[in-house]
C-alpha cells in the first residue's frame, strides 16, 4: 500500500511533469521518466492520476493559477491607467519568466500542436483569466477617456496578450531567443528595462493615436 503523499511531494511531482511537457510536449512526454524525475514509482503517479491527460491538465493548471497570482499584482496597485498597468504586467511576466521558464516552454508546447480536440479545453483554461483581465483593462481605459474611441477593447486585448506571448517565448524558447538577436540585439540577453521602455512606446502609439489622427501617403 502506498504512502500518502505530502502536499509538498505532490508539487514536485507537477513541476517534475511541467519539465517533462516543456521539453517533450504532451504526446512524448513519458509518465515513467516523470515518475523518475520525481523519485516516485509510475505506479504512485498513477494513484493520483488515472492517466497521462489528467496528469498534464493538472500541471497546466498549476502553471495557470502561478500566472495568476501573480498577475494580482497588477489590480492591486492603485493606479489603474492602462500605461501604467501596462508597464505593472510587463515587469511581472518578465520576473515570471526568469523564475519560470518550464512554464513559458509549456505553454509554447501547448500553442504550437496540432492536437485540435484539446485546443478548445486548453484555451479556455489558460487564457481565459488574462483575456478577460487585459479586456476589463482596456474597457475601463476606454471609457474613462484616457485611450482612443475607434478601438474594438476585445481585439485590442488579443493582440497585446499576443505581444507579451511572443516575450515571454522571446525570454525562454531557444527559437524565440534566436530572431531576438535577428533584430538587433546581437548576441546580448534582452535587458528588461530596454525592453520594458520599447514595448511600453509601441502600446503607447497604438492605443492613443486614433486612425483620424494619422497621416497617411495619399494625404501628404
Amino acid at each position: 500500500m502506498h504512502e500518502k503523499l505530502t502536499e509538498g511531494k505532490l508539487a514536485q511531482i507537477l513541476e517534475a511533469g511541467i519539465c517533462e511537457f516543456a521539453s517533450k510536449g504532451m504526446e512524448k512526454a513519458s509518465m515513467r521518466a516523470i515518475a523518475k524525475r520525481a523519485g516516485i514509482s509510475v505506479g504512485v503517479l498513477y494513484k493520483y492520476y488515472s492517466d497521462k491527460e489528467a496528469f498534464f491538465l493538472a500541471c497546466v493548471r498549476r502553471s495557470t493559477e502561478r500566472l495568476e497570482q501573480a498577475l494580482k499584482e497588477v489590480l492591486e496597485d492603485p493606479d489603474d491607467r492602462l500605461l501604467s498597468c501596462a508597464d505593472r504586467v510587463i515587469r511581472v511576466l518578465q520576473r515570471h519568466a526568469a523564475v519560470h521558464g518550464n512554464d513559458i516552454r509549456m505553454y509554447h508546447e501547448i500553442t504550437s500542436g496540432r492536437d485540435s480536440s484539446r485546443a478548445a479545453a486548453l484555451a479556455g483554461e489558460i487564457e481565459t483569466v488574462t483575456a478577460e483581465l487585459y479586456t476589463a483593462i482596456i474597457k475601463k481605459a476606454q471609457k474613462e477617456g484616457h485611450v482612443r474611441e475607434d478601438m474594438d477593447p476585445g481585439m485590442f486585448a488579443f493582440f497585446f496578450d499576443n505581444l507579451l506571448m511572443m516575450l515571454q517565448f522571446s525570454y525562454c524558447c531557444d527559437y524565440y531567443r534566436e530572431r531576438w538577436k535577428l533584430y538587433g540585439a546581437g548576441s546580448r540577453k534582452p535587458d528588461d528595462e530596454q525592453v520594458r521602455r520599447e514595448l511600453l512606446k509601441f502600446m503607447e502609439s497604438a492605443f492613443t493615436f486614433e486612425q483620424s489622427e494619422i497621416r497617411h501617403h495619399e494625404d501628404l
